[in-house]
């Protein structure tokens, strides 16, 4: 089988940077982005090859990025789209540019990549050299629950999951492998409001004292105190990904990539209560919706 050749977004930090070094560590060629190729230093000792790409870049921008990224190794066989952020506020503390900037990057930037990318990957498969192409979008746990003064993040979130929900459709007959992971809370920088320099967390500008003592206000306070405790490992889910996108590892002889990755037992049991939760609502409410179909 041919070696695996990685594009990696948001390689900078958290899952993009974890995945890269598990890559590298297996022999597999990387290139690894980030807004700002400077902060990829690490990674280019390792071995990666290193390029600054902005998911959110023009049409004409990307694809001459994503040109070159391939032009390196002579292909590209696998994608992890990792960029991304959280903003933090109640719906009406947002600010119209704060939401577009984070549906920009979590969601549009997703679209762009696939759009830009999935030339190189059907290329890639009709090489048939045993090396499966895939792309793997970023959901989390937020693709299934949302909640106050997180609703904007998992809107970006459940948007990323449905999305990727088609492509899988759309790239399977290619031989194209398609996979959203959904992580619970792992230990990354994503919860810091000052990691690196920049921002993972972004607080609304605007915050209303109205909502302190709400459930917006108690949210604001667990993320707090959860930055630096959350369960998940980055490690052991970079291996977890590498693995199931390649078929190597825990995932050999399990058969087809599935269409959603989750990660973590608290991603786990978020995924069971939401599906026992809503099969109950189905059931309480089944009349009024046999209802409104014609006679």
């Amino acid at each position: 089988m041919a070696t695996p050749i990685w594009l990696i977004t948001g390689a900078s930090s958290g899952f993009g940077h974890a995945i890269a070094q598990e890559a590298l560590c297996r022999g597999h060629r990387v290139i690894a982005t980030a807004r700002s190729h400077t902060k990829l230093s690490s990674l280019k000792s390792l071995g990666a090859s290193i390029l600054s790409l902005d998911v959110t870049s023009s049409e004409a921008d990307l694809a001459a990025i994503i040109q070159e990224a391939a032009s390196i190794y002579g292909g590209i066989t696998h994608v992890a789209n990792c960029a991304g952020y959280i903003l933090e506020g109640a719906v009406e503390e947002t600010s119209q540019k704060e939401v577009q900037d984070v549906f920009n990057t979590n969601v549009f930037g997703t679209v762009n990549i696939a759009r830009a990318i999935i030339p190189y990957l059907r290329d890639a498969a009709a090489q048939g050299d045993g090396c499966k192409p895939a792309l793997a979008t970023f959901g989390s746990l937020g693709s299934w629950w949302s909640g106050a003064a997180v609703s904007l993040y998992c809107s970006t979130k459940f948007a990323v999951t449905g999305l990727t929900e088609g492509l899988y459709e759309e790239l399977k007959p290619f031989g194209i492998n398609v996979c959203c992971v959904e992580p619970g809370y792992t230990r990354t920088g994503f919860l810091s409001t000052n990691q690196d320099g920049g921002d993972h967390r972004i607080k609304t500008a605007k915050q209303l004292n109205v909502y302190q003592n709400t459930v917006a206000g108690s949210t604001r306070d667990a993320m707090n105190a959860y930055n630096g405790q959350q369960p998940g490992d980055v490690s052991r889910c970079a291996t977890a990904i590498v693995d199931v996108l390649t078929g190597e590892g825990m995932a050999k002889g399990k058969g087809e990539v599935p269409m959603r990755l989750v990660l973590g037992s608290d991603c786990l049991e978020a995924v069971r209560t939401k599906c026992e939760t809503t099969l109950k609502l189905v059931k309480e409410w089944e009349g009024v919706a046999a209802f409104a179909d014609r006679e």
